[in-house]
């Protein structure tokens, strides 16, 4: 199963005025975006490490929606579900009260792959906003800062996508 992404009018209107303040990683990539391509086929093209990342924040900022899933068998578009897939870099709800253990598990995941991974002296600033956040919502503030830094290296890149997977299930 493939899924294929379009561009809804919020996303055509960002390709053609640039007001959204994307990064250009991100530009690029919902220009590549258009209805015919799967997942992976943009993979392919594109050749980026953070490309699930990048297509579920394209996602829920409404700039692209899914628009069919490709049968691998077959090869035939079937439209998506009505109840839709869950958004590709979906956090958990967010748990009331906050759940400290996950949030120390997350802080302390955090730390140890930017350290492994960077440097230890590298990005304190992320780690720093990590354990300064009284919330969920705080805490995945410093998602996006973690995993750039992580795809920055070469063995962070191969690992990108266990990483971010692995941190999604306590943040």
């Amino acid at each position: 199963m493939g899924v294929i992404f379009a561009k809804t009018a919020k996303g055509q209107e960002e390709v053609a005025t640039k007001s959204g303040g994307l990064t250009p990683r991100q530009r690029r990539v919902l220009i590549m975006v258009d209805g015919k391509r799967t997942v992976d086929e943009l993979r392919d093209m594109l050749q980026a490490d953070d490309l699930q990342h990048t297509l579920g924040m394209l996602e829920e900022e409404g700039h692209i929606a899914m628009a069919s899933i490709r049968e691998e068998a077959t090869g035939q578009l079937q439209p998506p579900p009505p109840e839709g897939l869950p958004p590709i870099t979906a956090f958990r709800p967010e748990p009331d009260p906050p759940n400290v253990k996950d949030m120390d598990m997350a802080r302390n995941f955090m730390q140890n792959t930017l350290k492994t991974f960077c440097g230890p002296f590298a990005h304190l600033d992320i780690v720093e906003r990590a354990f300064a956040a009284k919330t969920h919502y705080e805490l995945r503030l410093q998602f996006d800062p973690w995993f750039h830094a992580i795809v920055q290296t070469r063995e962070g890149k191969r690992r990108a996508e266990e990483l971010r997977g692995m941190l999604l299930k306590v943040i």
